[in-house]
């Protein structure tokens, strides 16, 4: 494997797969202020990316083992996943060793916790204990014509809408155009810092899941490959819907989650994998 990192304007970039939602990592001191304009410079020189990062990776003896702040603001479960397969491979954790790592995510009150196990080639194995969410709570969304009440699972860093077949919303996944306008109105509507789609179709354990996230501080709005905050929130809305723990399988554009969850009051873990992908030059 190529190296996973390159010098960008002088900072150190690592560009990674956690299920097709091709994240790009900063290791510098950027102003929060100018993180924004940063990642965009990060993004048109690497088109494949769908969202940037800044991360600190930290002495040993820390409380936690990295820090990650997404340009947005948002809570991304994706990116904490490679944060956390960054530290492993900086670190030179041995082969198929399980680590626990302890992150600060900014958007989350509490370190977040990630176990995370190489398997060669650049590959890892990861799992994440996603932040509780707040609340679930039934919202009535409507937009050109088209209207539904659909659970939204609101977390401390973003909010998600669970939309599924049954519902007459579903029919904005065929319509990019009129969806990314009906997510980016939704979002403002609720106050919401940022916002996803989560369009859900098939039978429980084995579903579909295409997601749609628009934040407004980093100004990106993707259909992603992956979205683990959006799978964790499906996981949460269907136990909470059964009114009993879930273990789901998740197939999205760019792979699969899987999400075991207990509902709001309870743990949701996700996993997948995470792979060191070689950066070009900007």
């Amino acid at each position: 494997m190529e190296s996973s990192t390159e010098p960008f304007e002088g900072r150190r970039i690592s560009i990674l797969d956690p299920t097709g939602n091709i994240t790009a990592l900063v290791e510098a001191d950027v102003a929060v202020e100018q993180q924004p304009a940063f990642a965009a410079q990060v993004m048109a020189a690497h088109p494949e990316v769908e969202q940037v990062g800044f991360v600190r990776i930290l002495p040993a003896g820390s409380s936690v083992q990295a820090e990650l702040r997404m340009a947005g603001g948002e809570f991304c479960g994706n990116a904490s996943m490679c944060a956390a397969a960054l530290w492993a491979e900086r670190m030179g954790c041995a082969e198929a060793r399980k680590q626990a790592v302890r992150l600060r995510v900014f958007g989350t009150e509490a370190p977040v916790e990630v176990h995370v196990a190489p398997q060669g080639e650049g590959f890892f194995s990861t799992g994440v204990r996603m932040p509780r969410a707040r609340r679930v709570v039934p919202r009535a969304l409507s937009f050109e014509g088209a209207a539904g009440a659909v659970p939204v699972v609101e977390f401390e860093g973003i909010v998600h809408a669970v939309i599924d077949r049954s519902s007459q919303l579903f029919a904005l996944r065929d319509d990019s155009a009129v969806a990314e306008a009906a997510v980016r109105a939704w979002c403002e509507e609720q106050g919401a810092s940022c916002m996803g789609l989560m369009f859900v179709e098939g039978d429980a354990p084995n579903l579909r899941l295409t997601p749609l996230v628009y934040v407004p501080k980093s100004g990106t709005l993707f259909w992603e490959s992956s979205c683990a905050s959006g799978s964790a929130a499906v996981g949460i809305a269907f136990a909470e819907r059964a009114c009993r723990p879930t273990s789901l399988s998740l197939a999205e554009p760019g792979g699969t989650i899987h999400v075991e969850s207990d509902g709001v009051r309870g743990e949701t873990w996700l996993f997948g994998s995470v792979k060191m992908v070689a950066a070009r030059e900007a």
